[in-house]
């Protein structure tokens, strides 16, 4: 397995995550104080965009990593709780590193 999937990853996960918290925050003003709708629809149209790039690079990491589906979805549902995505990030990237820092190609060591 390749280091660039594990990084797309966590890159997608940090995005994701800080695009849920500006969401949340923006809810509060709308919901909260009766301002920031249009701040609101446009923040939940860009992360809604960014969770589907977000699920399709956890579900690429995971078939490689070939995980089990119940962990698979605990990752994939991770983007959409918040503050999830740091700590299952974090979790990720523990496990899966050994698996992208093994052996280099011969090609790669000239």
């Amino acid at each position: 397995m390749k280091k660039s999937v594990l990084t797309r990853y966590r890159v997608m996960a940090y995005v994701t995550a800080v695009m849920l918290l500006l969401l949340c925050v923006s809810m509060v003003f709308k919901y909260g104080f009766d301002m920031g709708e249009d701040v609101t629809f446009a923040v939940s149209q860009v992360h809604g965009f960014l969770y589907i790039v977000y699920l399709i690079f956890a579900f690429d990491l995971g078939s490689k990593a070939k995980w089990s589906f119940g962990k698979l979805l605990w990752v994939l549902l991770s983007g959409t709780i918040p503050f999830a995505a740091f700590f299952v990030e974090r979790k990720v990237t523990r496990q899966v590193e050994p698996l992208v820092s093994g052996p280099e190609p011969a090609a790669a060591k000239a």
